[in-house]
C-alpha cells in the first residue's frame, strides 16, 4: 500500500461537497465539520488517497487496526457508519463501491489541492480548546450515531437538550458532542458544570465565569446577552434537572436574542422552552433473551460490550464465554441497560466473577424487578441499583459514603479526610476506603491543575445524602464540611494575600463546596458563628474570581447576622471591605459603599492594620475621586501616605504618590501631578514587581494614563501619545475588562484632545463594546459620552447633544461625577453650533460651576474658552474677551501649556478680527514657540497655520 506517501501534510482532498483535510484528520461538508469516528476516517482517508484503485479488506484492515486482530465484520461495521456519513447512495450520489470478494474502491472524482491553511487559525491552540472541555472519552461503546445525529441536529437547530434518567450517559454524549464540533466552533465551545451550584440563580453566573468575563450587575444575564452578542459558541450546560427554571429561561433568551449561539443541555427532563429540540437518550441496547446465546453475538450489543470493558477494568481477566453470554445479558436486561447501573455491576465481576454477581442481583431484586420489569422507571432502576451496590460496602465504606455526599463537584483527598473522620488516626483509614470507593465506581477522580480532585456522581450522591439523614449526621457533617473550608481558606496565604486580585482561578474547583458550606451555615438549622467565619475567609477567593455579586450577598448576609460579641473584630473588618469593594464595582458609588469604607477603616485603625488601612484608604480615594470630591481625594491621599511612611511600607509610599499625582491632575495642579506621578514611578521600579492592585483597581495602568494626560496638558504630545499605547497593549494582554475600559476611555479622551478623530473614533466604539460586553455600565455611559463629544467636534452637534444627553443622564445615575464637567462643556459647544446661545451659556455656567465647587478643574481653562466663544458669539465683544483673559491666567496657573494655546488662538482670531494683527501674531507666536514637540498634532498645525496668516 502507498502508506500515504503521494500527499502533502497540507494536501486537501476534495469529492463531491465534501473536503478531506488528512493531515488535520478533518471532513468538512459546505465548511461545516462532518462528526466521524477514528476508525471511519482512517477507513475514508485511505480510500480516498487510492481513489480508483481496490483496497483490499487485508490492506484495509492492516491500516485501521495496526497490531490488533479483528474480523472483517468490524470493518464492514466502520464502512456502513462511512457510507451513511457521506450520504452514499442518496439523491444518486456514489462514493465507494464494494468490490465482491476483494475489496472497495473509491468511485467519486477526487482532486488534489495545497491548502496553506486548512483550519481557520482563531488564536486559539488545540491544548486551549481541550481545556475548556472535560477530557474526550477515551472509548465510548454504542453512541457514536447517536454522537453523529446530534452534532448535525444542533448545527441546525441550534438548542438541543438530552434528555434520559440519571446515570444513562447524558454526560458522556455531551462531551463527545461538544468535541467533535470543536472545530466548528473555532474551539469557542465552553462546558458548564451545573451540578455544583446550589443556588438556582447563580445559572447565569456560573455560565459568566465560563466563558471568562466579570459580571458587575444585579442582572447578570443581560451582561451574558451582551457579552455573547453575535459570536458563534456553543454552550454546554450539564446537570440541568436541580436548577431548571432559571437554567431554561437562560437558555430561551440566548438562543432568541443571541442569533450565533448554540446550546446543548443535559437534563433528566425537557426544559420545555421555545426554541428547545428534546433528544431522548435510550438505555445501551441489550442482547435479546436466548438461551443459545453466543459470546460473539452478545458482544454486538453495546450494553454487553461496555459490561465486558468495564468488567476489565476491574480486574476480570478473561474472556466471554458462550457458557456465560446468557448470564450477561440477563444482567444487562435487569439493569435496563443504564450505564451506570451497568457500570457499578460490572465493577464486582473481578471479585465476585459473572455468576456471583448474576446470583447478588437476582436474590436482591427479584421482588422489586420480577412483575414490572419493562414498565420499571428508570429513576427507580438506578436507586435500586445504587442500593445493592450500598449494601455491598462494608459498614466503614457505607460511613464515608454518606459522609462524602456533603460535599459538592470536586473535593480533595485530604478534605475527603477531614470530614469523614473522627480523629487524625481515622484520617488514614478514610483514606483507604476513599481508594476502595473510587476503585467501585462510586467516587470518580480527575485532574485539575496538575493535582487531583475526587467527585461522587450526582445520583450517588443524592442517594447517599439520603442515607446520612438517616443516620442523624446530616448537620453534624455540614459543620464539620464548613469549618473544613473556612479553616482552609484562613490558612491559605495566597487566598488571603491577594485580596481583591483576579488570579484565583485555580481555586475554581472548590467554589462548589464553599457556596454549599455557607448556604448551611448562615440558614436557620446551621452555624451561624462558623457562617461568618466563612465568610470572612471566603470573600477574597469570591473576588479573585470575579463573582462580585456573590460576595456582596455572602458579605451582607454574613454582616447582618453579626451580634454585640461579634462586631468590632476582625471579621467584621474583612467583611466590611470585602462589602464596600464588590458594591462598589456592582451597584456604583453610594452611600451604602461609603459606610462601608469607613467602618471598615475604624477598625482597622482599632487593629493597628497598617495594610488593610492603605487598601481601605484606597477604596475611599477612588470614592472621592469618581464621586468628583478632588479636595477629599487629596486629604485622603495625603493621610495614607503619612500611614504609610509610618509603616514603612513601601507599595504604599508608591500608591500614595500616584494617589496625589491623580488629585492634583484634577485639581488642575499639573505640574505638581507629574512631579508625583513621575516619582512614583522611579519608587517602583526600585522595588520591582509587586501588586499593583488596591481594592481591586490596577492603579499602575491609571498611573501611565494620568501621566499621559499630565504631560499632554503640559506641551509634551508626543510622549503622552507614546504611553497610552503601551497602556493599551498592556490592558489586552491581561484580559481584564476595567483596566481596558479605563484605558480605552483616556485613550480616546487623549487622541480627541490631539486631533486624531478617526483613532478616537475607533478607540470609542471598542469601549462601547466592550464595557457592554462585560455589563460595565457607567464604563459605556463614558463611551457614549465621548462619542457624542467626537460627534460635536466633527461639526455633527445634533447627534452628538443627543449622545450626550444620554450619557449623562446614565452617568449621574452612578454618580459617576469625575469627566461630567467636560462632558457638560462639550454639550454646551454642541448648542452654540446648533445656534442655542442662551442655553449654551446657561449650560457652560453650569459646566464651570459644577468643576469648580467640586474641585475638578484641570479643564476649566477649556470650559471659559467655550464659554468665551458663546458669549463673541452672542454679539458681547467684553465679556468674551474678560473670559478669554480668565481663561489664559488658569491655563498658565496650572502649566497647561496645551490649553494655553487653544485659548490664545481664539484671542489671536479676535483680535484679528478687531485688526490688532501684530499683537495676535505676537501672543501666538510666544506660547507656540515653548513647544517642544507634537508639531503634527492638530492644535500646532492649526496654530502655525494661524501664524502664517497673520504674517
Amino acid at each position: 500500500m502507498n502508506d500515504r506517501r503521494n500527499s502533502q501534510p497540507k494536501d486537501v482532498l476534495s469529492f463531491g461537497p465534501f473536503s478531506l483535510f488528512a493531515a488535520e484528520r478533518l471532513l468538512k461538508k459546505a465548511e461545516e465539520p462532518i462528526p466521524l469516528g477514528g476508525r471511519a476516517l482512517d477507513i475514508l482517508i485511505a480510500l480516498a488517497e487510492r481513489a480508483g484503485e481496490v483496497v483490499t479488506h487485508k490492506e484495509l484492515i492492516s491500516t485501521v487496526w495496526p497490531d490488533v486482530t479483528v474480523e472483517e465484520a468490524n470493518l464492514r461495521f466502520q464502512m456502513a457508519a462511512l457510507r451513511k456519513a457521506l450520504g452514499d447512495g442518496r439523491d444518486g450520489a456514489r462514493y465507494i463501491s464494494n468490490i465482491a470478494g476483494r475489496g472497495y474502491c473509491f468511485v467519486a472524482p477526487v482532486t488534489r489541492s495545497s491548502a496553506k491553511q486548512t483550519v481557520p487559525v482563531t488564536g486559539i491552540t488545540t491544548a486551549e480548546r481541550v481545556q475548556k472541555l472535560p477530557p474526550r472519552p477515551a472509548r465510548m461503546v454504542g453512541r457514536d450515531d447517536t454522537v453523529r445525529a446530534l452534532a448535525e441536529q444542533l448545527q441546525v437547530g441550534r438548542f438541543v437538550s438530552i434528555v434520559g434518567p440519571g446515570g444513562i450517559g447524558k454526560t458522556t454524549v455531551a462531551i463527545s458532542v461538544a468535541h467533535a464540533l470543536a472545530d466548528g466552533f473555532h474551539g469557542a465551545v465552553f462546558f458548564i458544570d451545573l451540578a455544583a451550584l446550589t443556588d438556582p440563580q447563580l445559572v447565569p453566573t456560573a455560565v459568566a465565569s465560563a466563558l471568562g468575563f466579570m459580571v458587575q450587575t444585579q442582572d447578570p444575564l443581560v451582561g451574558l446577552l451582551a457579552f455573547i452578542g453575535d459570536r458563534k459558541i456553543l454552550l454546554v450546560l450539564d446537570n440541568c434537572e436541580h436548577v431548571i427554571g432559571v437554567a431554561a429561561a437562560l437558555a430561551e433568551r440566548v438562543v432568541s436574542e443571541a442569533p450565533q449561539a448554540h446550546i446543548l443541555a443535559t437534563s433528566r427532563e425537557a426544559l420545555r422552552v421555545e426554541g428547545e429540540h428534546v433528544h431522548l437518550l435510550n438505555s445501551l441496547d441489550c442482547p435479546p433473551e436466548d438461551a443459545g446465546l453466543t459470546a460473539m453475538e452478545a458482544l454486538r450489543y453495546p450494553a454487553a460490550q461496555f459490561f465486558m470493558e468495564r468488567a476489565a477494568a476491574s480486574g476480570y481477566g478473561a474472556a466471554l464465554s458462550d457458557i456465560d453470554a446468557p448470564i450477561v445479558a440477563r444482567i444487562c436486561r435487569r439493569l435496563d441497560g443504564v450505564a451506570l447501573a451497568v457500570e457499578l455491576a460490572a465493577s464486582r465481576i473481578g471479585s465476585l466473577g459473572i455468576r456471583g454477581t448474576a446470583d447478588l442481583l437476582d436474590n436482591r431484586f427479584s421482588l422489586l424487578w420480577q412483575s414490572r420489569r419493562t414498565a420499571l422507571p428508570r429513576h427507580e432502576t438506578l436507586n435500586a441499583m445504587l442500593d445493592w451496590s450500598y449494601s455491598l460496602l462494608s459498614e466503614r465504606e457505607k460511613v464515608v459514603l454518606c459522609r462524602l455526599s456533603v460535599f459538592v463537584g470536586n473535593f480533595t483527598l485530604q478534605a475527603a479526610g477531614s470530614v469523614a473522620s473522627e480523629t487524625e488516626v481515622d484520617e488514614a483509614e478514610i483514606i483507604d476506603a476513599v481508594a476502595s470507593l473510587v476503585a467501585k465506581s462510586l467516587i470518580s477522580t480527575t485532574v485539575i491543575n496538575e493535582s487531583t480532585y475526587y467527585r461522587l456522581l450526582d445520583t450517588t450522591r443524592a442517594y447517599a445524602a439520603v442515607k446520612l439523614a438517616e443516620r442523624g449526621e446530616a448537620d453534624r457533617i455540614a459543620r464539620r464540611h464548613a469549618i473544613y473550608y473556612s479553616k482552609f481558606l484562613e490558612h491559605d496565604e495566597i487566598v488571603q494575600s491577594l485580596f481583591g486580585e483576579h488570579g484565583l482561578s485555580g481555586y475554581a474547583p472548590h467554589i462548589g463546596n464553599v457556596r454549599a458550606a455557607l448556604g448551611w451555615a448562615l440558614s436557620d438549622h446551621g452555624d451561624v458563628a462558623v457562617g461568618i467565619e466563612l465568610a470572612t475567609w471566603a470573600a477574597p477567593l469570591f473576588i479573585g474570581l470575579s463573582l462580585l455579586g456573590e460576595c456582596r450577598g455572602w458579605c451582607e448576609r454574613a454582616l447582618a447576622a453579626l451580634d454585640d460579641a461579634s462586631r468590632g473584630t476582625s471579621q467584621e473588618m474583612i467583611l466590611q471591605e470585602a462589602l464596600a469593594m464588590s458594591s462598589m464595582f456592582t451597584r456604583g458609588h453610594s452611600d451604602q459603599v461609603r459606610a462601608a469604607i469607613e467602618r471598615g477603616l475604624a477598625l482597622a485603625e482599632a487593629f493597628q492594620d497598617r495594610a488593610r488601612q492603605l487598601r481601605l484608604l484606597a477604596g475611599l480615594n477612588l470614592l472621592f475621586t469618581r464621586l468628583g470630591d478632588i479636595r477629599g481625594a487629596l486629604a485622603v491621599a495625603e493621610q495614607a501616605g503619612v500611614i504609610a511612611q509610618a509603616a514603612k511600607h513601601p507599595v504604599g509610599t508608591v500608591l500614595t504618590e500616584w494617589w496625589v499625582g491623580f488629585d492634583h491632575h484634577y485639581l488642575g495642579n499639573q505640574a505638581v501631578a507629574q512631579l508625583h506621578l513621575e516619582r512614583g514611578m522611579a519608587l517602583a521600579a526600585e522595588l520591582g514587581t509587586f501588586n499593583e492592585n488596591f481594592f481591586g483597581f490596577n492603579h499602575r495602568a491609571s498611573t501611565l494614563v494620568l501621566l499621559a494626560r499630565t504631560l499632554w496638558l503640559r506641551g509634551f504630545s508626543d510622549q503622552a501619545l507614546r504611553i497610552v499605547q503601551r497602556v493599551i497593549d498592556e490592558a489586552a494582554s491581561r484580559d481584564r475588562p476595567v483596566p481596558i475600559c479605563i484605558s480605552l476611555v483616556y485613550a480616546s479622551t487623549l487622541l480627541l484632545w490631539t486631533g486624531d478623530l478617526l483613532g478616537a473614533g475607533d478607540l470609542i466604539e471598542q469601549l462601547i463594546v466592550h464595557a457592554g460586553r462585560h455589563s460595565l455600565a457607567p464604563y459605556r455611559a463614558l463611551g457614549i459620552a465621548l462619542k457624542g463629544e467626537l460627534a460635536v467636534t466633527r461639526e455633527e452637534p445634533e447627534a452628538g447633544l443627543d449622545l450626550l444627553r444620554s450619557a449623562l443622564e446614565t452617568l449621574r445615575a452612578q454618580q459617576f461625577n469625575l469627566l461630567i464637567p467636560g462632558f457638560i462643556g462639550a454639550s454646551a459647544e454642541g448648542l452654540r453650533k446648533t445656534g442655542q446661545f442662551e442655553e449654551a451659556l446657561f449650560t457652560i455656567n453650569g459646566a464651570i460651576a459644577r468643576a469648580t465647587n467640586s474641585g475638578v478643574e484641570f479643564n476649566l481653562s477649556e470650559l471659559l474658552r467655550i464659554k468665551s466663544q458663546i458669549l463673541a458669539a452672542r454679539r458681547d465683544r467684553e465679556s468674551a474677551m474678560n473670559c478669554l483673559t480668565e481663561a489664559l491666567a488658569v491655563a498658565r496657573a496650572q502649566s497647561a501649556l496645551a490649553w494655553e494655546l487653544r485659548s490664545t488662538m481664539v484671542l489671536a482670531d479676535m483680535l484679528s478680527e478687531d485688526s490688532q494683527r501684530d499683537q495676535a501674531r505676537h501672543a501666538l507666536a510666544l506660547v507656540y514657540s515653548r513647544f517642544t514637540e507634537g508639531f503634527e498634532t492638530a492644535d500646532l498645525k492649526l496654530a502655525r497655520a494661524l501664524l502664517e496668516d497673520l504674517q
